[in-house]
């Protein structure tokens, strides 16, 4: 697929230069630090160093105050607590935060997921009906809640209080609930907008704990679920969100709790016996969280319940880990056949009709798509065909479907366009869910692409490489590098920096590696440098034309390769121009 090549623009020149002079490093690295935001050395020092005490004080977040002295006085009144939150990875690392934190407070506490299939995504009517059933008169919401105004209401004549803590956008109406804690209230000064649903659950614990004189080193060890959420829900990692990343990623390599390790171990990493400088046989990255982690997390929720995850990252016993997490393990294979399946039929479909690819849109439709897949499926079709994208599978009735987008363009504005049609929706400007009954689904994929196709630019229909700096390969020292690795962590708003080069050659021995990698050795002729190992994953069609000695632009990252416990300096091209 055609790739177009943006180059981000530079900072100001004297911006920059001044910067490069304070901190003493290359003008391309302070470049990247401009393009950042960041402009002072304070700023620069703050951004290398991220320090836990720079988080904002959590009572910043509207509502925060009535939610902590609500449990408070749950504790004094002896109440049943019942911690609720969504079945992905952000719901269940949040259920397991909050519930750890107050169960060595408090005892009466429980928590709950809902079943994917039964009752759906967010708060259910069936999960209000458990809580009065059993006598919990107290609800902590995590990662949903905020488009739950009828069940709020539900819950108000069933005498059940709720806090919601959650970070999606709100509607037109918040929920009459006890507390809302959502920073994207439009009534919330809360000074950053982008944290996850764990994310508010750890300022709701770090409120509690600032208010109830308990340490915040004590908070601490909940750092490694707080990284997880953050990668998995591709959230922004700028801002409060980077400080905790950075923090959490520290805690995961150093020292992971055991459902973490169990998780690991069946992802082929390894422990190490230096465990003091890193716990396993390589440093972990966000990257890593969001492939390794993560599906093996939803795994769980998609296939069976989620409950399992959450038993996975509360256990504190090694031996029970490794059990939940060898379950886990079976659940994510079933998941990744699942998914394999339903991308192949999905894009049989597409295939057979010339009318469904002339669209500027992909929705496609079939009853008996598992629906625990179709949110990967949605993500997987956008490979193939670069359009805003909806995947919908029938389940109790209804039409329910996962939605995906391209950069640049808001997936949920075109759904909400279609609300009329719908019976739920949510989400992000990416990723968003929705279901419907089946009498509306020919008008809502008319609407959608009628929505979709007024809005979206043509040049969002091609994927996008944004190129941070156009350098050249005699730039690429071991510092350089090294002051490199201290931009991560890496993620959406500081994703690892991309760079280009021009008129570069291979060296005569370019290779096809693996199924269809390309391998090759580059060099600037001008500079007499040594060539400069490169590899290009699924880009081996170029072999033929890289072979002929033509000159080549290409964009890449810089990253470690390690072989035969040698480490050294790679290009992953991501692109090349012949």
């Amino acid at each position: 697929m055609e790739k177009r090549w943006v180059v981000k623009e530079k900072g100001g020149k004297e911006l920059v230069e001044k910067l490069s002079g304070v901190l003493n490093i290359n003008t391309n690295l302070t470049n990247l630090l401009v393009q950042r935001g960041v402009t002072e050395f304070e700023e620069a020092k703050t951004f290398f160093r991220p320090e836990l005490n720079q988080l904002h004080d959590p009572f910043l977040m509207k509502d925060m105050d009535v939610a902590v002295e609500r449990i408070k006085k749950a504790f004094q009144n002896k109440e049943k607590i019942l911690i609720y939150g969504d079945y992905d990875v952000d719901g269940t690392t949040a259920v397991a935060l909050v519930y750890t934190f107050l169960k060595e407070i408090y005892t009466d506490i429980d928590y709950y997921i809902p079943d994917r299939y039964a009752e759906g995504y967010g708060i259910s009517l069936k999960s209000i009906d458990f809580a009065a059933e059993n006598k919990f008169s107290l609800i902590i919401a995590l990662d949903c809640g905020i488009k739950a105004i009828d069940k709020i209401e539900y819950a108000n004549q069933k005498k059940i209080d709720f806090i919601i803590c959650d970070h999606h956008r709100p509607g037109e109406k918040i929920p009459d609930a006890f507390a809302v804690l959502d920073a994207k209230r439009n009534d919330c000064s809360y000074p950053y907008k982008e944290l996850s649903g764990c994310g508010v659950g750890f300022k709701l614990i770090q409120g509690y704990a600032q208010k109830n004189d308990i340490s915040f080193e004590k908070l601490y060890k909940y750092l490694d679920l707080v990284v997880v959420s953050i990668a998995s829900d591709i959230v922004q990692v700028t801002g409060e969100n980077r400080i905790l990343a950075y923090h959490g990623l520290k805690l995961i390599n150093t020292n992971p709790r055991p459902g973490f390790e169990s998780i690991l171990e069946y992802s082929g990493i390894k422990k190490t016996s230096n465990k003091e400088e890193n716990y396993f046989n390589r440093k972990l990255t966000i990257t890593d969280l969001v492939f390794l982690i993560g599906p093996r997390i939803n795994a769980a929720g998609r296939i069976e319940s989620a409950r399992n995850s959450v038993e996975l990252l509360i256990c504190d016993d090694i031996k029970y880990s490794k059990k939940i997490g060898h379950q886990i393990n079976i659940l994510n294979t079933e998941r990744k056949s699942l998914d394999s399946q339903t991308t192949e039929h999905a894009l049989e479909m597409i295939n057979q009709s010339s009318e469904m690819r002339k669209k500027k849109s992909t929705v496609v439709y079939h009853p008996g798509w598992h629906k625990g897949v179709i949110g990967i499926v949605a993500s997987r079709l956008i490979e193939h065909y670069y359009k805003p994208t909806i995947v919908l599978t029938k389940s109790n009735g209804h039409i329910t479907g996962s939605a995906r987008s391209v950069k640049g363009f808001d997936v949920y504005e075109a759904i909400e366009s279609c609300s009329y049609l719908l019976e739920h929706f949510g989400g992000h400007k990416y990723a968003a869910g929705l279901s419907l009954k089946p009498e509306n689904l020919e008008l809502f994929i008319d609407h959608f692409e009628k929505s979709v196709s007024e809005t979206i630019k043509e040049e969002m229909l091609t994927p996008e490489i944004e190129i941070d700096s156009v350098i050249n390969i005699k730039e690429i020292t071991a510092d350089f590098y090294n002051i490199l690795k201290q931009f991560a962590p890496f993620g959406p708003g500081n994703m690892s920096p991309v760079f280009q080069t021009n008129c570069v050659f291979d060296n005569g021995y370019a290779r096809i590696v693996g199924k269809n990698h390309l391998k090759l050795t580059v060099a600037d002729p001008e500079t007499c440098m040594k060539p400069f190992p490169a590899i290009a994953f699924n880009q081996g069609d170029y072999l033929e034309k890289v072979l002929k000695q033509l000159p080549l632009s290409i964009c890449y990252h810089i990253e470690e390769n390690e072989w035969n416990g040698n480490i050294s300096l790679q290009l992953n091209i991501k692109d090349i121009k012949i």
